[in-house]
């Protein structure tokens, strides 16, 4: 197998809202709010589910790699529930082989409510649920160690059990990549996203805010001067200016693709990884590799959704 995440398992249920709903439940319109189960249900008690979609930063990324016909898999936690059913049958659909034995757990299956109002804004409410529970338990390292590469989320590293669940598939890993997934996470965890970084990660994949927060870098010139001198393999997303990639001395840089429609930003990183990592794992060059991610960013972002139609 080319490559296996391993990830928050969220299941995306999306549904179309006037703006309205959102004042009501005193949502904000286009951020994330983690909520708990009760509100959960009681925001999903009056709507009507348009789509249910396997989701979760690492599995996006996955599933791009698999639409572009690679051989991958994923482990992310689920409980044995309707939603936890919909979520496998889901990766299976796309080709992605699902290496996680679902259970009853006392927490249902991770959910994240995706609000679109009619003007293709997306307001989410997310319920991580048994999915950010992952302990070491749920690892299955045979799949891992048969992997070329394994490839993590920021979003799921914690103290506890989800830290030894990423430590026992790191030790058992052939090459580890992960995205640093969000400024929040970078701040929260930073010396310990650093220890990795500089120790572990052998392909970190940012955006320019989360590296500069992770090594406290005043301008862009210290991120490039910290890469080089890391000697591992560094690619930064930088909005209209980009992305790039240093590894020692060879920095490769990428413009943006120009004229996009753009509808839903979702997914744009998710999507760069993904088409970063297919040329990476199919021995294309730098230069190729980000072209790739560039393309498949500039895909799903002209679409609704994390996935490409």
């Amino acid at each position: 197998m080319k490559i296996i995440g391993l990830g928050n398992a969220i299941v995306d249920v999306i549904c179309k809202v006037n703006d309205d709903f959102l004042t009501n439940n005193k949502l904000t319109k286009s951020t994330m709010k983690l909520v708990d189960e009760a509100e959960f249900k009681k925001l999903l008690s009056s709507l009507k589910i348009e789509e249910t979609v396997s989701g979760g930063s690492v599995a996006n990324t996955i599933v791009g790699l698999s639409q572009l016909g690679n051989q991958v898999g994923f482990i992310g936690k689920v409980s044995n529930d309707d939603l936890g059913g919909k979520y496998e049958e889901g990766l299976k659909k796309e080709n992605v082989k699902y290496f996680y034995s679902k259970k009853k757990e006392t927490l249902p299956t991770g959910t994240c409510l995706i609000l679109i109002t009619p003007d293709s804004e997306r307001t989410m409410c997310t319920f991580l649920g048994t999915a950010g529970k992952i302990n070491e338990n749920d690892i299955d390292i045979n799949p891992i160690k048969n992997s070329e590469i394994l490839f993590l989320e920021g979003y799921l590293w914690d103290e506890g059990e989800p830290k030894k669940a990423f430590d026992k598939a790191i030790q058992n890993s052939n090459k580890v990549a992960m995205s640093l997934s969000d400024l929040f996470c970078v701040e929260r965890h930073k010396s310990h996203f650093l220890d990795l970084v500089k120790n572990k990660l052998n392909i970190t994949f940012a955006n320019e805010q989360e590296i500069m927060s992770l090594i406290n870098a005043k301008n862009f010139n210290a991120v490039i001067e910290f890469s080089k001198q890391l000697k591992k393999l560094l690619v930064i997303t930088r909005g209209e200016n980009g992305a790039i990639a240093i590894k020692g001395d060879d920095v490769t840089e990428c413009g943006i693709q120009k004229n996009l429609k753009i509808v839903d930003l979702t997914g744009a990183g998710d999507l760069f990884a993904a088409g970063f990592l297919h040329g990476y794992v199919n021995n294309l060059s730098i230069k190729e590799n980000l072209e790739k991610g560039t393309e498949m960013s500039s895909k799903v972002i002209q679409q609704i959704g994390a996935r490409l139609n």
